[in-house]
Protein backbone atom coordinates (compact mmCIF):
# COMPACT_ATOMS: atom_id res chain seq x y z
CA UNK A 1 0.00 0.00 0.00
CA UNK A 2 1.19 3.64 -0.44
CA UNK A 3 -0.19 6.21 1.09
CA UNK A 4 -1.60 9.47 0.02
CA UNK A 5 0.08 12.14 2.32
CA UNK A 6 -0.50 16.23 2.75
CA UNK A 7 3.11 17.43 1.23
CA UNK A 8 5.30 20.22 2.36
CA UNK A 9 3.21 23.51 1.45
CA UNK A 10 5.51 26.17 2.08
CA UNK A 11 7.65 27.42 5.01
CA UNK A 12 4.71 29.66 7.00
CA UNK A 13 1.87 27.17 5.69
CA UNK A 14 1.09 23.78 7.81
CA UNK A 15 -2.54 22.52 6.87
CA UNK A 16 -5.03 23.37 4.05
CA UNK A 17 -8.14 22.06 3.28
CA UNK A 18 -9.45 19.66 0.98
CA UNK A 19 -11.12 21.84 -2.12
CA UNK A 20 -11.72 18.65 -4.60
CA UNK A 21 -11.14 15.05 -4.95
CA UNK A 22 -10.44 14.16 -8.96
CA UNK A 23 -10.61 10.27 -8.13
CA UNK A 24 -13.17 7.97 -6.15
CA UNK A 25 -12.17 4.32 -4.46
CA UNK A 26 -11.31 1.71 -6.92
CA UNK A 27 -10.17 3.65 -9.72
CA UNK A 28 -6.80 2.92 -11.39
CA UNK A 29 -4.21 5.76 -11.01
CA UNK A 30 -0.64 6.04 -12.65
CA UNK A 31 2.14 8.00 -10.90
CA UNK A 32 2.27 11.73 -11.58
CA UNK A 33 -1.96 11.56 -11.73
CA UNK A 34 -3.51 14.53 -9.58
CA UNK A 35 -5.67 12.61 -6.88
CA UNK A 36 -6.46 16.36 -5.07
CA UNK A 37 -6.74 19.68 -4.69
CA UNK A 38 -5.74 21.28 -1.65
CA UNK A 39 -7.06 24.83 -0.62
CA UNK A 40 -4.41 26.84 1.85
CA UNK A 41 -4.37 30.45 2.94
CA UNK A 42 -2.46 31.79 -0.36
CA UNK A 43 -2.90 29.24 -3.50
CA UNK A 44 -4.07 25.81 -4.15
CA UNK A 45 -1.82 23.13 -4.86
CA UNK A 46 -2.08 19.34 -6.05
CA UNK A 47 -1.36 16.42 -4.58
CA UNK A 48 -0.21 13.39 -7.75
CA UNK A 49 -0.04 9.95 -7.52
CA UNK A 50 3.50 8.63 -6.37
CA UNK A 51 2.86 5.11 -7.35
CA UNK A 52 0.32 3.81 -9.82
CA UNK A 53 -2.16 1.15 -8.66
CA UNK A 54 -5.84 1.54 -7.31
CA UNK A 55 -7.67 3.95 -5.12
CA UNK A 56 -7.87 1.72 -2.00
CA UNK A 57 -9.09 4.52 0.38
CA UNK A 58 -9.91 8.50 1.07
CA UNK A 59 -9.96 8.81 4.56
CA UNK A 60 -10.70 13.05 4.29
CA UNK A 61 -13.71 14.36 2.24
CA UNK A 62 -14.11 17.73 1.18
CA UNK A 63 -14.43 20.91 3.20
CA UNK A 64 -11.90 19.08 5.94
CA UNK A 65 -9.22 20.43 7.33
CA UNK A 66 -5.50 18.61 7.16
CA UNK A 67 -1.99 18.80 7.91
CA UNK A 68 0.75 18.65 6.23
CA UNK A 69 2.03 15.07 6.81
CA UNK A 70 -1.35 13.60 7.25
CA UNK A 71 -2.26 10.72 5.73
CA UNK A 72 -5.63 11.72 3.43
CA UNK A 73 -6.01 8.31 1.55
CA UNK A 74 -4.06 4.98 0.07
CA UNK A 75 -3.32 3.45 -2.83
CA UNK A 76 -3.43 -0.41 -3.59
CA UNK A 77 -0.26 -0.96 -5.60
CA UNK A 78 -0.24 -3.06 -8.58
CA UNK A 79 -4.19 -3.61 -8.33
CA UNK A 80 -5.73 -3.47 -12.31
CA UNK A 81 -8.98 -1.81 -12.78
CA UNK A 82 -11.70 -4.32 -12.96
CA UNK A 83 -9.64 -6.65 -10.48
CA UNK A 84 -11.03 -8.16 -7.23
CA UNK A 85 -10.01 -5.58 -4.79
CA UNK A 86 -11.46 -2.09 -3.96
CA UNK A 87 -15.31 -2.49 -3.67
CA UNK A 88 -14.90 -6.06 -3.52
CA UNK A 89 -12.81 -6.21 -0.42
CA UNK A 90 -14.97 -3.90 1.56
CA UNK A 91 -12.82 -0.13 0.95
CA UNK A 92 -13.85 2.84 1.93
CA UNK A 93 -15.87 4.46 -0.35
CA UNK A 94 -15.00 8.50 -0.17
CA UNK A 95 -17.65 9.35 2.13
CA UNK A 96 -15.90 8.76 5.76
CA UNK A 97 -16.58 5.31 7.24
CA UNK A 98 -20.25 4.75 8.41
CA UNK A 99 -20.59 3.72 11.86
CA UNK A 100 -24.27 1.78 13.34
CA UNK A 101 -25.90 4.14 14.86
CA UNK A 102 -27.61 4.46 18.66
CA UNK A 103 -30.97 3.37 19.21
CA UNK A 104 -33.16 5.44 17.66
CA UNK A 105 -35.13 7.60 19.91
CA UNK A 106 -39.08 8.90 19.79
CA UNK A 107 -39.34 11.56 17.60
CA UNK A 108 -41.75 14.17 19.20
CA UNK A 109 -45.05 15.35 17.13
CA UNK A 110 -44.33 18.05 14.47
CA UNK A 111 -45.63 21.59 15.80
CA UNK A 112 -47.52 22.66 12.95
CA UNK A 113 -48.24 20.83 9.64
CA UNK A 114 -44.98 21.42 6.95
CA UNK A 115 -45.57 23.87 4.01
CA UNK A 116 -46.35 21.59 0.76
CA UNK A 117 -43.02 22.35 -0.97
CA UNK A 118 -41.48 20.85 2.22
CA UNK A 119 -43.82 17.82 2.11
CA UNK A 120 -42.63 17.00 -0.51
CA UNK A 121 -38.98 17.34 -0.49
CA UNK A 122 -36.89 13.93 0.71
CA UNK A 123 -35.80 13.88 4.04
CA UNK A 124 -32.73 15.90 4.46
CA UNK A 125 -29.64 16.67 7.71
CA UNK A 126 -30.07 14.42 10.70
CA UNK A 127 -33.47 13.11 9.61
CA UNK A 128 -32.45 11.58 6.54
CA UNK A 129 -29.26 10.01 8.54
CA UNK A 130 -31.60 8.25 10.66
CA UNK A 131 -33.78 6.80 8.02
CA UNK A 132 -30.73 5.34 6.78
CA UNK A 133 -29.70 3.73 9.78
CA UNK A 134 -26.84 5.58 10.24
CA UNK A 135 -25.40 8.59 10.79
CA UNK A 136 -22.31 10.38 8.18
CA UNK A 137 -19.76 12.67 9.83
CA UNK A 138 -16.30 13.87 8.91
CA UNK A 139 -13.68 12.53 10.55
CA UNK A 140 -12.63 15.07 12.19
CA UNK A 141 -16.34 15.62 13.25
CA UNK A 142 -16.16 11.92 14.88
CA UNK A 143 -13.02 12.69 16.59
CA UNK A 144 -14.28 15.54 18.34
CA UNK A 145 -17.37 14.20 19.18
CA UNK A 146 -15.71 11.23 20.79
CA UNK A 147 -13.32 13.74 22.48
CA UNK A 148 -16.52 15.46 24.62
CA UNK A 149 -18.28 12.67 24.96
CA UNK A 150 -21.63 14.09 22.29
CA UNK A 151 -23.97 11.67 20.77
CA UNK A 152 -23.68 12.02 16.88
CA UNK A 153 -27.24 11.48 16.99
CA UNK A 154 -28.19 14.33 18.59
CA UNK A 155 -25.95 16.73 16.40
CA UNK A 156 -27.94 18.95 13.91
CA UNK A 157 -25.73 19.37 10.80
CA UNK A 158 -25.90 22.34 8.76
CA UNK A 159 -25.18 20.45 5.60
CA UNK A 160 -28.50 19.86 3.85
CA UNK A 161 -26.83 16.15 2.76
CA UNK A 162 -27.29 15.42 6.38
CA UNK A 163 -23.31 15.52 6.66
CA UNK A 164 -22.23 16.40 10.09
CA UNK A 165 -19.11 18.65 9.67
CA UNK A 166 -16.55 19.68 12.77
CA UNK A 167 -18.57 22.98 13.22
CA UNK A 168 -21.50 21.04 13.90
CA UNK A 169 -20.53 19.50 16.96
CA UNK A 170 -18.56 22.28 18.37
CA UNK A 171 -22.28 24.22 18.14
CA UNK A 172 -23.83 21.73 19.60
CA UNK A 173 -21.18 21.40 22.61
CA UNK A 174 -21.81 25.33 22.85
CA UNK A 175 -25.57 25.20 23.31
CA UNK A 176 -27.11 25.11 26.56
CA UNK A 177 -26.76 21.88 28.19
CA UNK A 178 -30.22 20.01 28.98
CA UNK A 179 -31.64 21.78 26.15
CA UNK A 180 -34.51 19.72 24.49
CA UNK A 181 -33.17 17.03 21.03
CA UNK A 182 -32.53 19.09 18.63
CA UNK A 183 -35.33 19.42 15.42
CA UNK A 184 -34.40 17.38 11.87
CA UNK A 185 -31.75 20.33 10.15
CA UNK A 186 -34.20 22.28 7.61
CA UNK A 187 -32.61 23.02 4.41
CA UNK A 188 -29.73 25.65 4.48
CA UNK A 189 -32.02 27.90 2.47
CA UNK A 190 -34.07 27.99 5.66
CA UNK A 191 -31.31 28.58 8.64
CA UNK A 192 -29.66 31.69 8.92
CA UNK A 193 -26.34 32.62 9.99
CA UNK A 194 -25.95 31.66 13.78
CA UNK A 195 -27.84 27.97 13.03
CA UNK A 196 -31.40 29.30 14.25
CA UNK A 197 -34.77 28.05 12.10
CA UNK A 198 -35.76 31.48 10.12
CA UNK A 199 -39.24 31.67 11.34
CA UNK A 200 -40.44 33.36 7.59
CA UNK A 201 -39.68 31.10 5.21
CA UNK A 202 -40.51 33.95 3.10
CA UNK A 203 -37.65 35.08 3.38
CA UNK A 204 -34.75 32.42 2.30
CA UNK A 205 -30.95 32.76 3.19
CA UNK A 206 -28.37 31.12 1.93
CA UNK A 207 -25.41 29.68 4.27
CA UNK A 208 -22.06 29.34 2.40
CA UNK A 209 -18.87 28.05 4.03
CA UNK A 210 -15.76 30.67 3.68
CA UNK A 211 -12.92 29.33 2.10
CA UNK A 212 -9.68 29.64 3.64
CA UNK A 213 -8.41 31.51 1.51
CA UNK A 214 -10.99 34.12 2.18
CA UNK A 215 -10.80 33.73 5.92
CA UNK A 216 -7.27 34.16 5.87
CA UNK A 217 -7.77 37.26 3.52
CA UNK A 218 -10.41 38.97 6.26
CA UNK A 219 -7.97 38.24 9.04
CA UNK A 220 -5.26 40.09 7.15
CA UNK A 221 -7.03 42.91 6.40
CA UNK A 222 -8.44 43.37 10.17
CA UNK A 223 -5.04 43.07 11.31
CA UNK A 224 -3.77 45.41 8.93
CA UNK A 225 -5.99 48.12 10.41
CA UNK A 226 -5.42 46.71 13.95
CA UNK A 227 -1.60 47.20 13.41
CA UNK A 228 -1.16 49.86 11.74
CA UNK A 229 -1.57 53.65 11.91
CA UNK A 230 -3.31 53.62 8.24
CA UNK A 231 -3.57 57.27 6.69
CA UNK A 232 -4.78 57.67 3.24
CA UNK A 233 -4.29 60.56 0.77
CA UNK A 234 -5.23 61.52 -2.37
CA UNK A 235 -4.08 63.17 -5.68
CA UNK A 236 -5.33 63.49 -9.46
CA UNK A 237 -3.83 62.74 -12.26
CA UNK A 238 -4.22 64.03 -16.10
CA UNK A 239 -3.69 60.88 -18.08
CA UNK A 240 -3.81 63.09 -21.15
CA UNK A 241 -0.63 62.09 -22.21
CA UNK A 242 -0.31 58.63 -21.40
CA UNK A 243 -3.46 58.02 -23.60
CA UNK A 244 -1.76 59.86 -26.61
CA UNK A 245 1.06 57.75 -26.19
CA UNK A 246 -0.93 54.52 -26.55
CA UNK A 247 -3.20 55.73 -28.88
CA UNK A 248 -0.06 56.30 -31.26
CA UNK A 249 2.62 53.81 -30.29
CA UNK A 250 -0.26 50.59 -28.94
CA UNK A 251 -0.25 48.72 -32.63
CA UNK A 252 3.62 48.80 -32.87
CA UNK A 253 4.55 47.92 -29.58
CA UNK A 254 1.76 45.08 -29.64
CA UNK A 255 3.39 44.31 -33.12
CA UNK A 256 7.20 44.01 -31.48
CA UNK A 257 6.43 43.01 -28.03
CA UNK A 258 3.41 40.23 -28.91
CA UNK A 259 2.06 42.52 -25.36
CA UNK A 260 -0.15 45.15 -25.07
CA UNK A 261 0.73 48.68 -23.81
CA UNK A 262 -1.63 48.87 -20.85
CA UNK A 263 -1.38 51.47 -17.98
CA UNK A 264 -0.05 49.35 -15.45
CA UNK A 265 3.40 49.53 -16.77
CA UNK A 266 3.24 53.00 -16.45
CA UNK A 267 2.15 52.93 -13.17
CA UNK A 268 4.75 50.55 -11.75
CA UNK A 269 7.37 52.56 -13.08
CA UNK A 270 6.21 55.92 -11.82
CA UNK A 271 6.24 54.23 -8.45
CA UNK A 272 9.75 52.38 -9.00
CA UNK A 273 11.05 56.08 -9.47
CA UNK A 274 8.70 57.92 -6.34
CA UNK A 275 10.43 54.70 -3.72
CA UNK A 276 13.89 55.33 -5.11
CA UNK A 277 13.32 59.38 -3.65
CA UNK A 278 11.11 58.50 -0.85
CA UNK A 279 12.78 55.31 0.36
CA UNK A 280 10.68 54.81 3.51
CA UNK A 281 7.77 54.11 1.93
CA UNK A 282 10.10 51.21 0.46
CA UNK A 283 10.34 49.78 3.84
CA UNK A 284 8.86 47.49 6.45
CA UNK A 285 8.93 47.49 10.71
CA UNK A 286 10.65 44.90 12.30
CA UNK A 287 10.41 45.35 16.13
CA UNK A 288 12.38 48.17 16.73
CA UNK A 289 14.03 48.30 13.50
CA UNK A 290 13.59 49.69 10.17
CA UNK A 291 14.11 47.52 7.52
CA UNK A 292 14.81 49.67 4.52
CA UNK A 293 14.96 47.73 1.25
CA UNK A 294 17.34 48.69 -1.85
CA UNK A 295 15.08 46.54 -4.58
CA UNK A 296 11.39 46.74 -5.87
CA UNK A 297 9.51 43.98 -5.57
CA UNK A 298 6.05 44.99 -6.93
CA UNK A 299 3.07 43.30 -5.57
CA UNK A 300 -0.13 43.60 -8.63
CA UNK A 301 -3.25 43.13 -6.97
CA UNK A 302 -5.65 40.70 -8.87
CA UNK A 303 -9.28 39.74 -8.42
CA UNK A 304 -9.33 36.07 -8.63
CA UNK A 305 -12.61 33.75 -8.00
CA UNK A 306 -11.36 32.54 -4.07
CA UNK A 307 -10.71 36.32 -3.59
CA UNK A 308 -7.83 38.61 -3.95
CA UNK A 309 -4.00 38.03 -4.44
CA UNK A 310 -0.89 39.77 -4.45
CA UNK A 311 1.76 38.40 -7.19
CA UNK A 312 4.82 40.22 -6.99
CA UNK A 313 6.72 41.53 -10.16
CA UNK A 314 10.37 41.40 -8.75
CA UNK A 315 13.30 43.84 -9.95
CA UNK A 316 10.33 45.91 -12.10
CA UNK A 317 13.58 48.61 -11.74
CA UNK A 318 15.27 46.48 -14.41
CA UNK A 319 12.34 45.75 -16.11
CA UNK A 320 11.40 47.81 -19.71
CA UNK A 321 7.52 48.52 -20.15
CA UNK A 322 6.82 45.56 -22.14
CA UNK A 323 8.74 42.58 -19.69
CA UNK A 324 6.70 44.53 -17.10
CA UNK A 325 3.48 44.30 -19.13
CA UNK A 326 3.86 40.50 -19.81
CA UNK A 327 5.34 39.88 -15.97
CA UNK A 328 1.70 41.13 -14.77
CA UNK A 329 0.08 39.22 -17.49
CA UNK A 330 1.69 35.97 -16.51
CA UNK A 331 1.11 36.63 -12.90
CA UNK A 332 -2.88 37.59 -13.87
CA UNK A 333 -3.42 34.42 -15.59
CA UNK A 334 -2.23 32.01 -12.96
CA UNK A 335 -4.34 33.61 -10.22
CA UNK A 336 -7.18 33.36 -11.93
CA UNK A 337 -6.06 29.46 -12.80
CA UNK A 338 -5.33 28.78 -9.12
CA UNK A 339 -1.41 28.00 -10.52
CA UNK A 340 0.30 30.44 -8.49
CA UNK A 341 3.24 29.07 -6.79
CA UNK A 342 3.95 30.34 -3.53
CA UNK A 343 7.38 32.03 -4.79
CA UNK A 344 4.56 34.62 -6.81
CA UNK A 345 3.11 35.93 -3.65
CA UNK A 346 6.03 36.60 -1.26
CA UNK A 347 8.37 39.24 -0.90
CA UNK A 348 6.99 42.36 -2.32
CA UNK A 349 8.14 45.93 -0.93
CA UNK A 350 4.95 47.98 -2.45
CA UNK A 351 1.48 46.98 -4.19
CA UNK A 352 -0.31 48.91 -6.16
CA UNK A 353 -4.47 48.30 -6.53
CA UNK A 354 -6.61 49.12 -9.47
CA UNK A 355 -10.12 49.36 -8.37
CA UNK A 356 -10.57 51.63 -11.70
CA UNK A 357 -11.38 48.29 -13.98
CA UNK A 358 -14.55 47.45 -12.00
CA UNK A 359 -15.68 51.14 -12.07
CA UNK A 360 -14.54 52.95 -8.85
CA UNK A 361 -13.72 56.37 -8.69
CA UNK A 362 -12.17 56.72 -5.17
CA UNK A 363 -11.53 54.32 -2.70
CA UNK A 364 -8.91 54.18 0.56
CA UNK A 365 -6.62 50.64 -0.55
CA UNK A 366 -5.67 49.05 2.88
CA UNK A 367 -1.96 47.87 3.51
CA UNK A 368 -0.87 44.68 2.20
CA UNK A 369 1.31 44.27 5.59
CA UNK A 370 4.17 44.01 6.29
CA UNK A 371 4.41 46.77 3.40
CA UNK A 372 3.54 49.89 4.48
CA UNK A 373 2.61 51.63 1.39
CA UNK A 374 0.20 50.66 -1.55
CA UNK A 375 -1.28 52.67 -4.61
CA UNK A 376 -4.50 52.66 -5.49
CA UNK A 377 -5.41 53.42 -9.27
CA UNK A 378 -9.04 54.30 -10.12
CA UNK A 379 -11.28 54.90 -13.41
CA UNK A 380 -10.11 57.37 -15.51
CA UNK A 381 -12.89 59.94 -16.40
CA UNK A 382 -13.41 62.67 -18.34
CA UNK A 383 -14.08 66.23 -16.57
CA UNK A 384 -13.79 70.11 -17.12
CA UNK A 385 -10.34 71.39 -15.54
CA UNK A 386 -9.06 74.97 -15.67
CA UNK A 387 -6.15 75.04 -17.73
CA UNK A 388 -5.42 78.71 -16.45
CA UNK A 389 -7.77 81.94 -15.32
CA UNK A 390 -10.18 81.69 -18.50
CA UNK A 391 -9.94 78.48 -20.30
CA UNK A 392 -11.36 75.16 -19.26
CA UNK A 393 -11.17 71.98 -21.26
CA UNK A 394 -12.21 68.45 -20.50
CA UNK A 395 -9.37 66.14 -19.15
CA UNK A 396 -8.93 62.50 -18.87
CA UNK A 397 -8.45 62.51 -14.84
CA UNK A 398 -7.58 59.79 -12.71
CA UNK A 399 -7.89 60.08 -8.66
CA UNK A 400 -5.03 58.26 -7.38
CA UNK A 401 -4.56 57.05 -3.18
CA UNK A 402 -2.01 56.43 -1.12
CA UNK A 403 -2.41 54.39 2.37
CA UNK A 404 0.81 54.44 4.41
CA UNK A 405 1.83 53.21 7.51
CA UNK A 406 2.29 56.72 9.27
CA UNK A 407 3.97 55.14 12.27
CA UNK A 408 7.36 55.54 10.04
CA UNK A 409 5.82 57.60 7.08
CA UNK A 410 5.53 61.54 7.59
CA UNK A 411 2.10 62.92 6.24
CA UNK A 412 4.50 65.43 4.18
CA UNK A 413 6.58 62.34 2.71
CA UNK A 414 3.69 60.19 1.96
CA UNK A 415 2.40 63.95 -0.16
CA UNK A 416 5.03 64.35 -1.73
CA UNK A 417 5.74 60.68 -2.85
CA UNK A 418 1.91 60.97 -4.41
CA UNK A 419 2.69 64.02 -5.91
CA UNK A 420 6.19 62.51 -7.94
CA UNK A 421 3.85 59.79 -8.74
CA UNK A 422 1.43 62.21 -10.01
CA UNK A 423 4.28 64.45 -12.17
CA UNK A 424 5.95 61.32 -13.49
CA UNK A 425 2.81 59.86 -15.29
CA UNK A 426 1.77 63.53 -16.46
CA UNK A 427 5.30 63.37 -18.06
CA UNK A 428 5.79 59.60 -19.27
CA UNK A 429 9.04 60.39 -21.12
CA UNK A 430 10.58 60.94 -17.83
CA UNK A 431 9.64 57.93 -16.30
CA UNK A 432 12.44 55.97 -18.63
CA UNK A 433 15.15 58.52 -16.44
CA UNK A 434 13.93 58.34 -13.33
CA UNK A 435 12.99 54.77 -13.15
Amino acid sequence: MSDIKVPEMGESITEGTIAKWVVKVGDQVNQGDMLVELETDKVNLEVNAERSGVVAEIRKVEGDSVQVGETIGTIREGAAAGQPGAEAQGIAQPSAPIEPAPQPVAKPEPAAPAAPAAAAAPATGAAAADAAGAFVASPSARKLAREQGIDLQRVVPADPNGRIHRGDVTSHAAAPQGAAPAAPAEPASNRSAGGTVLDDPSKPVEIVRMSRRRQTIATRLVEAQRTAAMLTTFNEVDMTKILDIRKRRKQSFQEKNDIGLGFMSFFTKAVVGALKKFPMLNAEIDGDRLIVKKYYDIGIAVSAKEGLVVPVVRDADRLGFAEIERAIADLANKARSNSLALSDLQGGTFSITNGGVFGSLMSTPILNTPQVGILGMHKIQWRPIALDEQRMENRPMMYIALSYDHRIVDGSEAVRFLVTVKELLEDPESLLLES
